[in-house]
């Protein structure tokens, strides 16, 4: 079956007939889901059933679930994961213990992603924090130093793959140094290439073969000074696939993030001409995504090559006692707290 180089959210939480439909005619290759499409476990695992029931196929189903201020599944019905920050806190202290606690954490994520159709997250976070930048990464990264970043973020990948989920680094090649919030505005970043690689970058290149990466909206000013990485065949060419040694299925953040300007159709356009593989259109706007879906190709080559290679990382989960991991993190984390 031919699918097109998409992934697409969708409005609310019960497919609507003309969602099913676009589904249908614009074969997307997979969809991801926000707060809004979020109720209930029963709920949530219908709309999974759906999607995969309008495409046709075994389609990935992505959802940021990182911890934190970044989780769409939410207590009362699913657990409050802790951010990433207080992972590398304990690392400071027991890296052991930490590495035990990520990789803990995140296998118990992939269960509750697992138990209602999810099988994809956007995580871990793997952008180095960076005293005086924006917080919209804050909290959100484990550390400063970036050996510390790939080895938390690697046990995070470990957890999620032994649960079935495919992971997605983020923000590839780094998004923590940046002073504004891309939601909102362009960041730039005017940090030398030296700097750059010995930081921002170097948790990226530690974890180059992951399966799939999103990418910054992020111009990094030293390497190409007019586009952000996304849309900038400098920045993938050279530092993405090149430098980092990234050969996963690169994905773009959300296409409708305000960092980037010009109508919808020509950034999908821009970023896959720039090499990504895969764009992000996030917020459900159907006019929206027929627009882009009229620009956007079927996957081919490299890109469907790595499309198939990421769909493969949705193994089959591990034995797995959620009990007995839950009490052991919650252990451990009260241990790094107390000492």
């Amino acid at each position: 079956m031919t699918v097109s180089a998409a992934i697409y959210g969708v409005s609310g939480p019960v497919l609507t007939p003309d969602e099913k439909a676009f589904i249908r005619d614009a074969s997307p290759w997979g969809f991801v889901l926000f707060a809004r499409n979020v109720e209930t476990p029963k709920q949530l695992a219908r709309l999974t059933v759906a999607l995969r029931d309008a495409a046709g196929r075994d389609a990935p189903v992505f959802i940021d679930q990182e911890g934190g201020r970044v989780q769409r599944l939410r207590p009362p019905h699913w657990r409050a994961a802790p951010p990433a920050e207080r992972f590398g806190a304990l690392y400071a202290r027991d890296p052991e213990a930490a590495l035990e606690a990520a990789r803990l954490n995140h296998r118990l994520i992939a269960a509750e992603l697992r138990a209602v159709g999810v099988d994809a997250d956007c995580a871990p976070c793997v952008d180095i924090s960076v005293p005086g930048a924006h917080d919209v990464i804050g909290d959100r990264a484990y550390a400063e130093d970036p050996a510390a970043v790939a080895a938390l973020g690697w046990a995070a990948i470990e957890g999620l793959a032994d649960g079935g989920v495919a992971p997605v680094i983020k923000h590839i090649p780094g998004h923590g140094r940046a002073g504004a919030d891309s939601h909102l505005e362009l960041p730039r970043v005017a940090a030398s290439r030296e700097l750059l690689e010995t930081t921002d970058f170097a948790p990226f290149r530690a974890l180059n073969d992951a399966a799939m990466a999103m990418t910054a909206h992020v111009v990094y000013e030293s390497i190409d000074p007019d586009d952000p990485a996304t849309l900038s065949a400098a920045m993938i060419g050279d530092v993405i696939r090149g430098h980092i040694g990234f050969d996963g299925l690169l994905m773009t953040d959300d296409l409708s993030m305000k960092a980037l300007t010009g109508p919808l159709p020509a950034r999908a356009r821009r970023a896959l001409a720039a090499g990504c593989d895969i764009i992000l259109h996030c917020n459900g706007d159907r006019r929206e995504m027929t627009a882009i879906a009229a620009e956007v190709p079927a996957l081919a080559g490299a890109a469907l090559r790595r499309a198939e290679a990421a769909g493969k990382a949705r193994g089959a989960p591990q034995p797995f006692d959620a009990g007995a991991a839950l009490k052991r993190l919650d252990a451990l984390m009260s241990a790094g707290t107390a000492a």
